[in-house]
């Protein structure tokens, strides 16, 4: 019974559409930077389990998924590290994090 689990594409999708889900309410919910950076982790991870799942089921060429899943790594490293140092920058300005503090900015 629980192997049948591990062998079925429909629950690594639905786990995927469950951390992509998080992500989008996270998204939409927090007001702190760094609540929204962990919301767009959750989405980059949701999209990766996806090209897994797609590409341990039916992909003919077993690295296109796991070459995509590596992009998508790479991606939520940098963009990790440039929210980081955009969220200090704006913290010791503004000396808060929520969205609403810093949505009065001028440019």
């Amino acid at each position: 019974m629980i192997l049948d689990l591990y062998n079925n594409l429909e629950t690594y999708l639905v786990i995927a559409a469950l951390l992509f889900g998080l992500g989008i309410f996270g998204m939409l919910n927090r007001r702190s930077l760094i609540g929204m950076l962990i919301a767009a982790e959750l989405l980059l991870g949701g999209a990766s389990l996806n090209f897994m799942a797609f590409n341990r089921f039916l992909a003919p060429d077993p690295t296109t998924g796991q070459i995509f899943t590596l992009f998508i790594m790479g991606i939520a490293a940098a963009e990790a590290a440039i929210a980081l140092s955009i969220i200090i920058a704006v913290y010791r300005n503004f000396k808060s994090i929520d969205t609403e503090d810093i949505a009065e900015l001028q440019g």
